[in-house]
């Protein structure tokens, strides 16, 4: 019957689980201005969040 001689260490154990792919961020249609925005996430485009505006754009600021 064969017994392992030694340890095996974690990074080792853990290459096995390590093959995955990564996904692309789900896309969702800001309610505000209608603009692709991450989900559960402040728009970029409009600074809004849950119909509640959580950053302020101004548009002087953008020179």
């Amino acid at each position: 019957m064969a017994v392992p001689k030694g340890k095996q260490s974690k990074s080792r154990t853990n290459k096995r689980f390590a093959n995955y792919k990564a996904t692309a961020p789900t896309l969702v249609e800001c309610p505000h201005c209608h603009s692709l925005k991450e989900a559960h996430r402040v728009c970029g485009n409009c600074g809004y969040y849950d119909k509640v505006e959580v950053v302020s754009k101004d548009d002087k600021k953008a020179n």
